[in-house]
């Protein structure tokens, strides 16, 4: 009896030890980590996803970069450590593909609208793309068509419209989707062309004038970049982007279906 009562207390201690010991383990557990780097028009509806895949990937962390796609590409191009690029149109993403950037895993997760907004308080109110040729209009934005998804399509609808020649004078570009919407809560100018789902987080301050047919459908890519440091994650939340939760949080902000 004597020895039993010498060794339960030795047998308490050891016990004691080993889940200090285990605790440490899992406290010192790396965090996965994986970059993301997405088109600016994603910026809210990515950052709740990126929280559910967190809560559903338990040790993962995601980093979110966003910019205008044409700039994102230049930053992977130029070895900015990215694990996931997710672009706000086709031809972003297939020069990526074209530079050998990508991993195998392409897929299409979600579609827009583009459309022409101004102050929630001015007037006249556009109708078409052949109003904004009024004098009223005498500064439009949109974002510059080199780097930002939103100018291609602008311009694209513009020359089929036949109103190129006539509203060149007129464009003042912005870096990003983002920054025209901000132009144009600001009233710095008249009008500006951005995605249906930016318009609508800004909806006290901007108002939807009309939305503008596009030759080129508004569809966002997004792929694993062949450089990324965490294949495995990254296919993981290109799959969650897909899913039924994600696509829900993408809707509650105004994407379409892919």
């Amino acid at each position: 009896m004597k020895h039993s009562l010498i060794r339960a207390p030795r047998r308490l201690v050891l016990l004691a030890l080993m889940g200090l010991a285990s605790g440490l383990a899992l406290a010192q557990a790396p965090t996965q980590e994986l970059t993301v780097s997405a088109a600016a028009s994603l910026t809210n509806a990515f950052q709740d996803i990126a929280r559910a895949f967190e809560k559903a990937h338990p040790g993962s962390k995601v980093v979110l970069n966003f910019a205008a796609s044409g700039p994102l590409l230049q930053q992977i191009r130029q070895g900015a450590p990215v694990d996931v690029f997710a672009s706000a149109d086709q031809e972003t993403m297939d020069k990526a593909a074209a530079a050998q950037l990508l991993a195998p895993g392409r897929v299409d997760f979600a579609a827009n609208t583009l459309v022409v907004v101004q102050p929630a308080a001015a007037t006249p109110s556009p109708k078409a793309l052949a109003d904004l040729a009024a004098p009223a209009f005498k500064r439009l934005s949109t974002g510059s068509p080199a780097s930002v998804p939103v100018g291609r399509y602008t311009l694209e609808a513009v020359k089929a419209a036949g109103l190129e020649a006539e509203l060149q004078p007129r464009w003042i570009y912005a870096d990003s989707v983002r920054q025209v919407l901000a132009y144009v809560a600001r009233g710095e100018v008249d009008a500006g062309f951005v995605y249906r789902t930016d318009a609508l987080i800004e909806k006290d301050r901007v108002r939807i004038a009309f939305t503008v047919p596009t030759g080129t459908r508004v569809s966002y890519p997004i792929a694993p970049v062949a450089a990324g440091k965490n294949q495995t994650l990254a296919q993981s939340f290109i799959s969650y982007v897909r899913s039924a939760s994600a696509q829900e949080i993408l809707a509650a902000y105004g994407f379409a279906k892919p």
